[in-house]
């Protein structure tokens, strides 16, 4: 049977800590936008404290969870457990997507202390933590991270246009025509 959490306690955030992947997941306001769900692995993930978290955008094919984001907030965040006791936990709450350009940047990105460079960091305020069973989650055994989007993002640009240029042009709105990355923010 499930429970619920008011704050991440410290078996919680083993759990979390422990595992090597996540997905997050986010939808628009309208009935006709599409929902987002993605997973996201690398040591980009932290808990900030025991009502807040924060995971690392890399970037990637799209923009819907930073579009979502900006719309209304919305964020579930869920860890299975592919080896060892069955568990699921998922975090519900607010996310913000902090783009690289905003002057909070640096500070946070300090957090990742394994990465120089990131399109956003989405940290989130949670209002409600749950586990349940995960019985119908199978085993599987991590063998190790795909490279190549840690390959793309630290490789310098060749087209002229700095990596900043690039996350404004290709990421300025969502499939469903939502406002992704905005323009440069003021400090």
């Amino acid at each position: 049977m499930g429970k619920t959490y008011d704050k991440l306690d410290d078996k919680l955030i083993a759990f979390i800590e422990a595992q090597k992947m996540f997905f997050v997941a986010t939808a628009p306001r309208s009935d006709d936008g599409h929902v987002n769900v993605s997973p996201k692995g690398y040591d980009s993930f932290v808990v900030i404290d025991n009502e807040t978290v924060a995971w690392l955008d890399l970037g990637g094919s799209g923009i819907e969870t930073m579009a979502h984001l900006n719309e209304n907030g919305r964020i579930t965040i869920m860890f299975c457990a592919y080896e060892g006791a069955a568990n699921i936990v998922r975090l519900y709450g607010k996310g913000e997507a902090v783009q690289f350009d905003d002057p909070r940047f640096p500070g946070l990105l300090k957090l990742f202390p394994a990465f120089d460079k990131a399109r956003a960091i989405i940290t989130v305020k949670l209002d409600r933590i749950s586990d349940s069973c995960g019985w119908g989650v199978p085993f599987y055994e991590f063998k190790g991270e795909r490279e190549q989007l840690r390959r793309y993002a630290d490789n310098p640009r060749t087209d002229g246009r700095t990596w900043e240029q690039r996350w404004r042009e290709g990421n300025a709105t969502s499939i469903d025509g939502l406002p992704g990355i905005t323009s440069e923010t003021s400090s």
